[in-house]
């Protein structure tokens, strides 16, 4: 279907606009595919905090040329974009999902902060647990050396305590 220039200059401005936008942007190559599955990845996309959108190939460069983004040569063939406005790990999920046991789409690769990805490396996004379970690991990682020098600090004191007690308890004995 051919674009008039002026439909194009708005399409270019909309790219521009969702690259912009986005924390980060991930890539689908997809082959015989519906609009109502592609209503269904939307959906998932949405879900996840992002938006999908099947783009123009050659206009996206120019968008990516003119955001100032590094390109990586994956934009050919069919291409369907998702833009994380959310975290990039939920649409990363997503898409490994989607092209999980799919032989009709595979990811290409994407962009995080504006630098382009591998496919393998959105694929090692997706495997990132989520945020939540990351800080509370981190947390754990910094507490445990805090709470060793405690017990550390304590163990002597906790050893003159006993011998006390001890102590104290033997004494009371022969008295009764």
């Amino acid at each position: 279907m051919a674009f008039s220039k002026k439909h194009k200059d708005k399409m270019l401005a909309q790219y521009e606009q969702w690259l912009r936008d986005s924390k980060a942007i991930f890539m689908i190559e997809y082959k015989k595919m519906n609009m109502k599955e592609i209503d269904a990845i939307r959906a998932k996309v949405r879900d996840a905090g992002g938006q999908a959108h099947v783009v123009k190939n050659t206009l996206m460069e120019r968008a990516l040329d003119n955001v100032g983004v590094k390109r990586s040569g994956d934009l050919v063939g069919t291409t369907l974009m998702g833009f994380a406005y959310g975290e990039a790990p939920d649409l990363a999920k997503t898409f490994a999902e989607i092209t999980k046991n799919s032989e009709t789409m595979m990811i290409k690769g994407g962009f995080l902060d504006m630098n382009p990805i591998s496919a393998a490396n959105v694929k090692a996004l997706a495997d990132l647990p989520p945020l939540p379970v990351m800080r509370a690991r981190l947390l754990g990682v910094i507490q445990a050396p805090a709470g060793q020098l405690v017990r550390t600090l304590a163990e002597p004191a906790r050893r003159v305590a006993a011998v006390v007690k001890a102590y104290s308890e033997q004494g009371a004995a022969p008295a009764a």
